[in-house]
């Protein structure tokens, strides 16, 4: 696994752009940072059906491929092809695919469901660190002078497009913009002071609070702990972003930490709850299959064995453990599952869900943010597992929803992914995991937002109204009444694709 594409793997991938333009991706997509995995036979095969349900349905009705899959009714003909290849795991009709009408009943249903996004990202228009770009510029060069990856990459990873795309062009009512640290800061997609800029330029904009921003913690790092301070004084943040790992991009960082760490990070929690903002947001798990040797000397701090002590020695501090602590990441689709079927288990985010019995607090949460996107349209039988395990272990009141868009693209897709999915029967049966239910459940509402709202103070009475009369919604409702929201949608995935499939 390469932190980075080297020359050589260029060779091996092209842009995602490429990519069939499916309401749900069909592959596994890399932002540079991972090697892309090739696309199964199964992903395959969702592709294909997928092709011959748009021609199918969408000829009926003088539509190309495209803008049918553009519509309610190419989403729903998306998960058929799922079922079809994957088994029952997302509740869909024919119906839906066949006649708009009826794909605009179902989507009547969850109309001004609320769903907040704890996990959003975008990057400053100025950003110039060659060492995340040189990917792009790298990729540009051997692909030819046909790729604009500044106009075409760059721009879906900024501020314009994110807006678009989060309150745009999905159904999400509030976000949390997050940022992560770097061993180098110039590496930073936003420093803590562009997040509190963006998430005032957001709400002001729309009239409504829509935006909340996190400050990023860097325990270890130079003057680490005048930057909390400055951040209490100048820009209270809506919670902390902390990475055990150090910088997340290279087996070399130099600031990894434990969270039971009484003499590096104990202060930081008297100061952070003495200041009312007690929810930390910590980035664990999504490691290679070969971390061992890959990431000798700091795998372990990804794991959660230090939410042991220190979730019992602060009881009033919110431990949100960012992608669920899902080891598996880019592992090759099917093994993770065929391991939970063998053992019952899936690494770390097992580990993870069995915290609160073992040290008898209840102040854990699993955070779904890249795991549920990769796992979903890899594997949905393990997502469903995944889902399960957190669900039973921490309790459906303790997960959280999150999609780390806008760098994966529209939220949207895992949205309609999560509102459909269920846990089959069998596996409820043999592992004890209960229904997800509807896309209304009283499951599937608490993770979307509810549990959220209530780590985050948001009173829902008074605020959830604005979400549906300001700004941002008075622009979803003129595109609708035009008939143009679907041109909202592009079906557009971000990133690379290896060049050889199957």
């Amino acid at each position: 696994m390469g932190t980075f594409f080297s020359e050589r793997e260029f060779q091996q991938v092209e842009t995602a752009e490429s990519a069939f333009h499916s309401p749900i991706p069909t592959q596994v997509i890399s932002n540079g940072e991972f090697n892309p995995p090739p696309q199964s036979r199964q992903q395959k095969q969702v592709e294909e059906r997928i092709k011959e349900l748009a021609d199918l349905h969408g000829g009926k009705r003088g539509m190309d491929r495209r803008a049918f899959l553009k519509t309610s009714s190419g989403m729903a003909a998306a998960f058929l092809a799922m079922n079809e290849v994957y088994g029952d795991i997302f509740d869909v009709s024919v119906a839906e695919a066949a006649n708009h009408d009826a794909a605009d009943e179902r989507a009547s249903k969850t109309a001004g469901q609320f769903i907040f996004d704890v996990q959003t990202h975008f990057v400053h228009d100025n950003y110039t660190q060659e060492g995340f770009l040189g990917f792009i510029k790298a990729g540009s060069e051997i692909w030819g002078s046909d790729v604009d990856a500044e106009t075409v990459t760059m721009y879906n990873l900024k501020f314009e497009n994110y807006v678009r795309e989060i309150y745009l062009n999905s159904d999400t009512s509030v976000s949390v913009l997050s940022g992560a640290p770097f061993d180098d800061s110039s590496w930073e997609f936003l420093t803590n002071e562009a997040i509190a800029e963006a998430v005032q330029m957001v709400n002001a904009t729309a009239e409504s609070t829509r935006m909340l921003g996190h400050a990023v913690v860097r325990p270890g790092q130079p003057g680490w702990m005048d930057e909390v301070d400055k951040a209490l004084e100048e820009r209270p943040p809506a919670s902390w972003k902390l990475y055990t790992i150090g910088d997340p991009l290279t087996a070399e960082t130099k600031y990894p930490f434990w969270l039971d760490d009484e003499e590096l990070i104990y202060p930081f929690y008297e100061k952070a709850l003495k200041a009312g903002i007690n929810t930390m947001c910590i980035h664990k798990g999504l490691m290679p299959k070969d971390y061992e040797t890959s990431w000798p000397d700091v795998w372990q701090y990804q794991t959660p064995r230090d939410l042991l002590k220190a979730a019992k020695d602060w009881p009033d501090i919110n431990f949100v453990i960012y992608h669920g602590c899902l080891r598996p990441l880019m592992d090759v689709p099917g093994e993770p599952y065929k391991e939970f079927v063998e053992t019952g288990r899936i690494e770390w985010a097992s580990d993870l869900a069995e915290v609160p019995e073992k040290a008898g607090v209840s102040n854990v949460y699993a955070e779904m943010g890249t795991s549920f996107a990769s796992t979903c349209v890899a594997d949905p039988r393990f997502a469903a597992a995944m889902l399960g395990t957190w669900i039973k272990g921490l309790s459906a009141d303790n997960v959280v929803w999150g999609t780390d868009s806008v760098l994966h693209g529209s939220p949207q897709w895992q949205i309609e992914a999560m509102r459909r999915l269920e846990i089959p029967e069998e596996m409820q049966e043999k592992y004890g995991f209960a229904a997800l239910g509807g896309p209304n459940s009283a499951v599937k509402n608490k993770i979307f937002g509810f549990n959220s709202a209530r780590l985050y103070n948001l009173d829902l009475r008074a605020d959830y109204p604005r979400f549906t009369e300001d700004k941002f919604a008075q622009i979803k409702d003129e595109y609708r009444a035009r008939g143009e929201l679907d041109s909202l949608r592009t079906n557009t995935s971000y990133g690379y694709i290896p060049r050889v499939t199957v």
